[in-house]
């Protein structure tokens, strides 16, 4: 018998998000969990034939499958589905329904075949709709939700929600879905920090000067007007991924990596986080992109894209200076940044430690701090050192240990999916920690809106505005 049964049932599942994330996601997952039974349903305004929505997904299944055997040594680029992706797709079913009508959801959950994983694939105000007409209904006994980002508009909506969905399901049965805590790098970076005793001990005010945590994209709008122009990149990234990956890197040692332990730790790190300097007009950051040129690709400028509307003031780039105030991080500046249309894609955290205290005369030299490099994608780390040179034994040379993480089986999506299908939420953000991050970066979006904070210009194709501190890779 299958060691899981369960039903994944997607609302909006012939858009963007299922298509080029969810499903591909789903089938790197299949190819690991062979023993589980899992049947896929669909549904959407879109009006789809059976025989459509099998394609759409077998073609989704066949480019994960595509993308894996490229990466696996020795590949031959075959890409006909496995029977075990095969099963799935001919197991599948698509239903056209209005998921904010109570009826048409009734007749969605009685498709499942197994207690169902419900994926809302869909803009946020048409989930809460939906999660209004779920609280009404008799649900199966084991039903989970998986919500995507952003999860409210604000502190006060985020708790609104909240406590709509603690109305009729259980925190763990719950699911914010955060793609970036599944990525192997996240979850890599819990055995670097306590796996060790060479790392974690140097994690403190005592032996660090800076963390930043950069996220830097050659992208430009790509046609998400609709969604970025309202939210900007603070929000798009900020607010959610790069907080919780700040949490990971700066909480302290959980008793196990379960759920609860895991969230709560990474929660203490959220709620001690302050503007640096207390004062968010000086602490952050703001500017989008003018027309230029990324690689071999010319850029109009932001506000020249389709579907902008320039009298927003979306930011394309946010850079927030913030301090962890607590015992072990009190005075390290933490510098989070993401933007899009920049020269070069930089997905890294970069911990940069405190000079020696005395360097013995006769060592001469450039004397650069220590520091250690995570990459988030490719999955990589490098550890930078100060030591004698190959040459005169008295120069100092800088040089580099590098050690490449292990990529883990799943990709993020194929991660997160895992956890919500069997029920896990280590890599769910919690409910409090979803209203906490809102908390985190409100100084700076009433700030930013009132217009009081300047907004910034770069080229597109540039490391950002010329005089910002744009952190050295």
């Amino acid at each position: 018998m299958a060691s899981l049964q369960t039903t994944l049932l997607i609302l909006g599942a012939s858009g963007d998000l299922s298509k080029r994330l969810l499903l591909p996601g789903l089938a790197t997952l299949l190819d690991v969990k062979e023993d589980w039974e899992i049947q896929l349903v669909g549904a959407g305004v879109e009006d789809l034939s059976d025989a459509d929505w099998k394609q759409l997904v077998h073609e989704a299944f066949e480019n994960a499958q595509a993308s894996k055997n490229e990466e696996d040594e020795g590949a031959t680029g075959e890409t006909a589905l496995s029977p075990r992706l095969q099963a799935v797709v001919d197991g599948s079913s698509y239903r056209k329904a209005d998921v904010t009508s109570p009826d048409d959801l009734k007749t969605l959950l009685g498709d499942c075949h197994f207690d169902p994983a419900i994926y809302f694939a869909l803009p946020p105000a048409v989930t809460e709709k939906s999660c209004e007409q779920l609280a009404k209904t008799d649900l199966p006994a084991h039903t989970r939700l998986a919500l995507e980002k952003p999860f409210g508009t604000d502190a006060a909506s985020a708790e609104h929600l909240n406590d709509l969905l603690h109305s009729f399901l259980p925190e763990s049965r719950i699911h914010r879905v955060d793609h970036f805590l599944g990525r192997s790098t996240v979850l890599n970076l819990l055995g670097l920090r306590f796996a060790n005793r060479i790392i974690e001990p140097l994690l403190s005010s005592q032996h660090v000067e800076r963390v930043d945590i950069v996220y830097d994209e050659t992208l430009g709008l790509e046609g998400r007007a609709r969604y970025y122009d309202k939210a900007g990149a603070l929000v798009d990234m900020i607010q959610s991924h790069l907080l919780q990956v700040m949490a990971v890197v700066a909480m302290e040692a959980p008793a196990s990596i379960d759920a609860e332990d895991l969230r709560t730790q990474k929660e203490l790190v959220l709620r001690a986080v302050r503007p640096w300097g207390g004062d968010p007009l000086t602490a952050g950051k703001r500017a989008r992109y003018t027309a230029g040129t990324v690689g071999d690709r010319s850029m109009p400028s932001y506000v020249d894209e389709d579907g902008v509307d320039p009298s927003l003031g979306t930011e394309t780039l946010a850079q927030l200076k913030l301090e962890v105030a607590n015992w072990r991080w009190a005075g390290v500046p933490f510098t989070l940044r993401s933007g899009k249309a920049l020269g070069k894609q930089r997905r890294e955290i970069l911990i940069t430690f405190k000079d020696s205290p005395h360097v013995p005369d006769g060592l001469t030299g450039a004397h650069k701090p220590d520091r250690l490099c995570i990459w988030i994608a490719p999955d990589e780390m490098q550890l930078e050192l100060n030591v004698n040179g190959p040459g005169d034994p008295y120069t100092i040379d800088h040089t580099a240990l590098e050690v490449t993480f292990n990529p883990g089986r799943l990709s993020a999506y194929g991660e997160v999916l895992a956890g919500v299908l069997e029920g896990d939420a280590t890599l769910s953000v919690r409910g409090d920690s979803a209203v906490q991050g809102w908390k985190v970066v409100e100084p700076f979006l009433q700030l930013w809106r009132s217009g009081e904070a300047p907004l910034d210009e770069y080229a597109a194709g540039s490391g950002g505005p010329e005089d910002w501190d744009n952190v050295d890779s």
